[in-house]
């Protein structure tokens, strides 16, 4: 694992350099780290399923740069963006209809597909750069806490098997709890984590 402070010069360029060459990626955000990877490539999202001993039946919520990102991966009707316009950028995934636009790993057999516009100006600055849709799981092996603290981040991820390859050390991260989710999918909007 090469660890790169949030502060190294031409960070930008180089993660996303990583993301395209299907790297996974620990990274900041304005929830908890998270594990950041290329939600377009299908060998990158079964590396992230496989550092999380996660099962592919679970769906990964997808992090998007825009509204107009987001209405390439899910069907949006007026009712939804006007909701989505309220509470994006910000601490929601929002659970929509999706079209085929990613590897199915990502989704299981759901219909459905989660999405957020973090608020946090260095990732915002990451998806704009690499205008890829990018995997928005906590960095955490399944079953445990998902976490502010880099070194409780890295000390789950110590002699696994599989591990990711890059850390963007931003220190510790303000106390927050992982995304609301939202689903409004359905005809009434229901919160599925809160």
């Amino acid at each position: 694992m090469e660890i790169l402070k949030i502060n190294h010069k031409g960070l930008i360029e180089k993660i996303e350099k990583f993301l395209k060459e299907g790297k996974v990626l620990i990274f900041p955000t304005d929830t908890v780290y998270g594990l950041l990877a290329d939600a377009t490539n299908r060998e990158a999202v079964e590396k992230v399923l496989k550092i999380k001993k996660r099962k592919e039946a679970k769906p990964i919520p997808i992090f998007v740069s825009d509204l107009k990102m987001a209405r390439n991966l899910a069907e949006i009707s007026k009712r939804e963006e006007e909701f989505l316009e309220k509470v994006w950028p910000g601490k929601v995934t929002v659970v929509l209809k999706r079209k085929n636009n990613l590897p199915r790993i990502l989704f299981g057999n759901k219909k459905t597909i989660g999405l957020r516009i973090p608020k946090y100006p260095f990732l915002n600055k990451v998806l704009k750069r690499t205008k890829l849709p990018l995997t928005a799981t906590s960095a955490n092996i399944s079953g445990l806490s998902a976490s502010i603290k880099i070194k409780q981040v890295l000390k789950q991820f110590k002699n696994q098997k599989y591990q990711p390859e890059i850390i963007i050390d931003a220190g510790n991260l303000k106390s927050s709890k992982p995304s609301i989710v939202v689903d409004i999918f359905g005809p009434i909007p229901k919160v599925l984590r809160h």
